[in-house]
Formats: C-alpha cells, structure tokens, sequence
C-alpha cells in the first residue's frame, strides 16, 4: 500500500520550531537524522504536489509563549507553507481550523512529521484518524527526547518511545512508513 493521490495528502509538520531549542532537554546534533529525513520529506512531497502545512504550539510560559520569539520554525525548516495553524493542545485539531481546511482542499490522507514523536505528533495521528482521514506516520521524520518514568526511575530512549509508539498507532490509527516508502507513494499515485 502506497500514500494516496498527491492531490488528496497533505504533510503536516508538527512544533518543528524554536522553542524546543530553548528547552534543557534539547541537544545539539541529536537531530540531525530527524532533520535529514524532514527535510527528504518535505521537499519531495512539495515535488509530487502535496501541500505542506505547519502546526506551532503557542504555550502560557516560557519559549512557547507568542512574545518570546520563539513560536517560529527552526532555522533550517523550509517556509512558505500552504497554510500555518497554531495551536494550544497536543493535537493539531482541536480550536486550529485545520480539519476545515482540510476538507475544503478534498485532503483525505495526512502524512505526519514534527516533534515529540509519542506526543503531538502520535496525538494528531488518532485524532485524524478517529476524524476519517487516512495516516502515514512518518516515524523517522518524528523526533523526541528521552524519558524517565517517575514511579520506577527507569529511562526511555528516545528508541523506545518512537518503538512504543509505532506499536500502538500501527493498523489502529496509521500506517507506519518511511520517508523512501512515502515519497515513492507518492510518485506512484501521481502516473
């Protein structure tokens, strides 16, 4: 199974913005992968034609409030999105415009990427998917931080949680793919 029609997918690019980068769990290089494959996955859907449409998530303290200056996209995130939603929630639905949106451009399938893998990210996926959309959840252009569990002490790699995460989206909620499996989606609906 491939994406759907380029016409009929949009990516959505989840909080890949500057305030995470002022947080202390941010690490420099750790995202590099991430990156690598975001950016692979924006511009080729951008070729096949698939809208690509940011989400930023505006919080009540520090980076994520509007007048800290850092509800803007990281340096290296492409602009000129179809359309950009802020939001207030882990989902990118609720009180955004975005499922309106949506259907008004006959998008049926969302592609998801962004940060905080097992958070907005796998959160935006149910949602869409409990809304009627199909969901490629785009793992490896998904990034997220390790994680200590407060009762055992026990640390979560960020692995782990990505791990934990595609087992529960998987033939529930989304579909598990790569940016390769994706893009060649595309390329294949648009023939």
């Amino acid at each position: 199974m491939s994406c759907s029609s380029p016409s009929r997918s949009a990516l959505i690019v989840i909080d890949v913005q500057a305030s995470f980068a002022q947080m202390p769990f941010w690490t420099q290089g750790i995202h590099a992968p991430f990156q690598e494959a975001l950016l692979k996955l924006d511009a080729g859907c951008r070729a096949a034609g698939v809208p690509v449409v940011h989400i930023f998530h505006v919080g009540r303290a520090g980076p994520f409030l509007p007048e800290s200056g850092f509800v803007r996209p990281l340096d290296w995130l492409p602009g000129n999105p179809a359309v950009r939603f802020d939001k207030h929630t882990h989902n990118a639905f609720t009180d955004t415009g975005l499922d309106l949106w949506l259907r008004r451009q006959g998008i049926t399938k969302l592609i998801i990427s962004g940060i905080r893998t097992e958070q907005c990210c796998e959160t935006t996926a149910r949602v869409g998917s409990d809304l009627g959309y199909d969901v490629d959840f785009v793992s490896e252009a998904t990034l997220t931080f390790p994680m200590t569990h407060a009762g055992s002490g026990r640390t979560f790699s960020a692995e782990d949680i990505t791990t934990r995460t595609e087992l529960v989206l998987a033939d529930r909620f989304a579909r598990i793919v790569d940016v390769d499996t994706c893009l060649a989606g595309l390329a294949a609906a648009s023939i």
